[in-house]
């Protein structure tokens, strides 16, 4: 199955140094088929990431890469995308590398509405750090800053960028890696900024504490806690897939060249 997509990786960089059982190799796969599927400029894709598990993708994508500073992610790939508004920009981040310390740049980012594809791996703890609780740590779940439960709410990210002006966002998991695919071409399709969260399992720093026995254990727990649009909610850990919302709005890098354009009018 890679050797179909083995011309997208650095191979002498593999193998990966993700823990057994971790999702995030599922994800890059299902990333890398929607850019095969698109058919896309290899030397005009370029992926920004941040610092976390997840961030740590384009290490091994043969791709134009940049491996940035915590929570940074989307400042650097704005920067890119309104200097070289061709180049086709996807921006890898972790849960605590977006909506914690990047908290702001995500909010804005989608308030510009510039065209980013961005990704938010979703493992519902800070991984590489030692299992602190992030934003996206569901209620009452442990983590080593949460020994007895998070007594906090999760953010829910995509409403978060809804609300502050995205475009476009969805939501799939490790488990459904064909319709996480999917969504990633539609969000790249999409004119301005657009916002898929690919809920992943990590069975080291947040299975081990939170009564999950095996990698399998938590693919399943995705498989059966998932639901579509219109179905039934049945339980507090539900969580709906597919596309969440889409709508249209001026794109950024668009309406700085119109501006760029009546300057150059007025100037004559």
């Amino acid at each position: 199955m890679f050797n179909d997509i083995a011309q997208y990786f650095r191979t002498d960089t593999l193998p990966h140094i993700w823990c057994p059982g971790c999702g995030i190799g599922t994800i890059t796969a299902a990333i890398v088929r929607a850019i095969k599927t698109l058919q896309l400029d290899q030397n005009k894709v370029i992926f920004v990431s941040g610092i976390g598990c997840s961030s740590r993708m384009p290490g091994y994508l043969d791709f134009n890469t940049i491996h940035t500073t915590h929570g940074r992610a989307l400042p650097f790939a704005t920067g890119i995308k309104a200097a070289r508004p061709e180049l086709d920009v996807f921006v890898i981040m972790g849960d605590g590398d977006s909506t914690a310390i990047g908290g702001n740049h995500l909010i804005h980012a989608s308030r510009r509405n510039i065209d980013l594809t961005a990704i938010v791996i979703n493992n519902s703890i800070y991984g590489m750090t030692g299992g602190q609780t992030s934003p996206l740590t569901p209620h009452d779940k442990r983590g080593t800053t949460s020994p007895f439960g998070n007594l906090e709410r999760p953010f829910q990210v995509l409403e978060l960028a809804k609300a502050a002006g995205a475009t476009y966002g969805a939501r799939a998991t490790a488990f459904h890696n064909q319709l996480l695919t999917k969504l990633v071409i539609d969000a790249y399709n999409n004119s301005g900024f657009s916002l898929v969260e690919a809920i992943s399992q990590c069975p080291v720093s947040y299975g081990r504490r939170n009564k999950f026995k095996t990698p399998a254990d938590m693919l399943l727990w995705q498989k059966e806690h998932a639901y579509k649009a219109g179905q039934r909610i049945g339980h507090e850990d539900d969580f709906e897939i597919g596309e969440i919302f889409r709508s249209e709005a001026p794109e950024y890098t668009k309406e700085y060249d119109k501006l760029r354009q009546r300057l150059k009018e007025v100037s004559r």
